[in-house]
């Protein structure tokens, strides 16, 4: 192979979808293009061209409009224009990649063409706006490279959402170097057929059970329905630590609201819901059939991601000192999980996690110091953790709510509660917030009453700080509630913010501020000067635009989820967002916040400070492609939303 086919075979491998091929057919395509050359201001596609092609942009520039003569789009290097090639019916399904290598899938709002991809003509026609080099592709040639290489026929023929989400699998898949507990479900983990026994038994009976089938928990069903569990625990703490007699029948210690995973989720998630619980029994279903239960001791045969028994240590932490000692752990195990192919979503979950189990431990340090509290709280949290969407060592957002029945002499109780919980919080790495959300600031520790209040002018009355606040306060979840005072306030929030529009409205051009970082060329807007030149922050222009979407379409459905992908499930069940818009944007979500995560891992096995500003070298051209569609959709689907709501009026 001569230089110049070196060359151009380099440059394809390199790009979606080519590198898709097989060594083999990847080698013969080089001979098989055509060099054009075009000057600027040239009619595309050429119009000497005698037969139908394929075009793939090398070097340059070009604009493309629909027939009405409206610009709709730009071709930048590597991006294709297969718009000829195509069927009508493959248009109108939105499968032409007429606009890029990745472009949209909304080629229905932009006219048809004939059946016959031989002789059809572009939907949209173009002109080079830079002198421009192309390699051409006869349209019989691509259907037979479609024909014969199904994995490169699927790059025209999926859908957003298949694309997004095969490059979510992709990623984790090429990153999983351990296996362990993202490869085997929740049943696969299971050793034995579940012990069980009626809640109408006495203790004793029970007892004698666990006893004899060396099981440190027993499953209690009731007509066939998992009714309960009773540990060893429970009876030590609520039969024989109260002097309760063992012959009363084992529903009266037995726990009744419990969780339960299918049989079919991955053990790591299995884990997670474990430690965010504090439990160690988990029970495995299909369906409603029990099948059996997990233990601890089940996942101390997969050590891969021991890290997460962190949470373990947490409780048992006497000390701020241990508790920083085990937070210092916190960025291996980020490293660790991303090692062993789990995505964003997962360590989010972990994290999140570990942070919760710190707080929860620092909130009962400072209680046995002061003593019992005054008058009955909740400790709550916002923003990522708030979600279950961190990363490691993120900055505290938290706020207490009190009782109304509070003193004003009370306070003095729980300044010093919050004092002691944020100090020592900071002192585990998650720095003060810097704009003071914090349960130690007065204004955010406060009695139920004022928290009403507060979200009544907010939503009532929205201005730029609401706007501000949103972030946090719109995302709030109560970590620590024995008597559930967060509930009605959370009840009350969602009813006043659903159907109210103009409050959405307001919400909406807020969370259409943060345009993903792609310029009408398709190529990356970067920062240009200071520490990050050159790069983009992935979080606040990727993963930030789509959580604030996320917020608008739950809060004015009225839709209870925090965590962003939950809530993008719940509005995908209502009119405020379609399924497969819902779908797609779970799977941008989780792709840009993978990388995201990714980049931080590769950070820290740097032994350098993660953060969020990603160099577009550091990706591959594959991923940089992936990440362009994920950028595109978040362009479209703020642009639906900022027309809906006509945000332009509000911003």
């Amino acid at each position: 192979m001569d230089v110049e086919l070196i060359e151009i075979h380099e440059f394809l491998a390199k790009h979606p979808p080519f590198e898709q091929l097989p060594a083999e057919a990847l080698e013969q395509l080089p001979r098989q293009l055509t060099l054009r050359y075009l000057k600027r201001g040239s009619h595309f596609p050429p119009a000497d061209d005698q037969a139908a092609h394929l075009y793939i942009l090398r070097r340059g520039a070009i604009e493309l409009r629909d027939g009405q003569g409206e610009l709709v789009g730009k071709l930048a290097e590597g991006d294709l224009f297969s718009d000829v090639c195509l069927s009508s019916s493959e248009r109108k399904r939105g499968k032409s990649k007429t606009a890029g290598s990745n472009s949209n899938d909304n080629s229905e709002n932009n006219g048809s063409g004939s059946n016959d991809s031989s002789n059809s003509k572009p939907r949209l026609i173009g002109e080079t706006v830079e002198d421009s080099l192309l390699y051409s592709m006869t349209c019989t040639h691509f259907e037979q490279l479609r024909a014969a290489h199904p994995e490169f026929a699927e790059y025209f023929d999926g859908s957003t959402t298949k694309r997004l989400r095969k490059a979510l699998d992709a990623f984790t898949e090429t990153s999983a170097t351990t296996g362990g507990l993202m490869t085997v479900t929740a049943g696969d983990l299971l050793r034995r057929k579940p012990i069980m026994a009626s809640p109408g038994l006495s203790i004793r009976e029970v007892a004698s059970i666990m006893s004899a089938e060396r099981v440190s928990a027993l499953l209690l069903m009731e007509d066939e329905r998992l009714s309960g569990i009773i540990t060893d625990r429970d009876l030590r703490n609520r039969c024989v630590a109260t002097g309760l007699s063992t012959e009363q029948p084992v529903r009266e210690i037995m726990t009744a609201d419990i969780s339960t995973i299918d049989s079919d989720a991955l053990g790591f998630e299995a884990l997670i819901q474990m430690t965010r619980l504090n439990v160690h029994h988990l029970p495995v279903v299909d369906g409603k059939r029990l099948l059996g239960m997990l233990s601890t001791s089940d996942f101390t045969r997969f050590q891969s991601t021991s890290g997460v028994y962190l949470v373990g240590d947490i409780h048992k932490a006497e000390s701020v000192a241990t508790l920083e000692a085990i937070s210092a752990k916190v960025p291996e195990l980020q490293v660790q999980l991303i090692s062993s192919g789990a995505t964003g979503g997962h360590v989010g979950q972990a994290v999140s996690a570990i942070t919760d189990a710190i707080t929860k431990r620092l909130l009962e340090l400072a209680e046995a110091e002061l003593g019992p509290p005054p008058v009955p709280y909740a400790w709550l949290v916002g923003g990522s953790q708030a979600r279950r969407e961190q990363s490691s060592h993120s900055d505290q957002d938290n706020a207490l709510l009190i009782a109304d029945n509070m003193s004003k002499d009370d306070d003095h109780y729980f300044r010093q509660l919050a004092e002691r919980v944020n100090d020592g919080l900071n002192a585990c790495g998650y720095i003060y917030c810097p704009g003071e959300v914090m349960a130690k600031t007065a204004n955010w520790r406060q009695p139920l009453k004022a928290w009403q209040q507060y979200f009544e002018n907010w939503i009532k009355r929205p201005d730029p700080k609401a706007l501000m606040l949103a972030s946090v306060f719109f995302d709030l979840r109560a970590l620590h509630d024995p008597t559930g005072l967060f509930d009605g306030l959370h009840e009350l929030v969602l009813e006043l913010s659903r159907d109210n529009r103009i409050f959405i409205a307001y919400m909406a051009a807020n969370a259409i501020k943060h345009r993903p970082p792609l310029g009408f060329f398709r190529n990356f807007v970067l920062i240009h000067g200071g520490d990050h030149n050159h790069t983009f922050d992935i979080k606040h222009r990727g993963t930030v635009p789509i959580i604030d979407l996320a917020r608008v379409y739950a809060l004015s459905s009225g839709l209870a989820p925090i965590n962003t992908i939950e809530r993008l499930e719940a509005a995908s069940e209502t009119a405020a967002l379609s399924h497969d818009g819902g779908a797609n944007l779970i799977d941008a979500f989780e792709l840009i916040n993978t990388l995201r995560i990714r980049h931080q891992a590769n950070q820290l096995r740097n032994g350098e400070k993660a953060d969020n500003f990603v160099a577009p070298e550091q990706l591959s051209p594959l991923e940089r492609g992936h990440l362009k569609d994920a950028f595109l959709l978040i362009d479209r689907m703020q642009e639906t939303l900022g027309q809906r709501y006509q945000a332009g009026r509000f911003g």
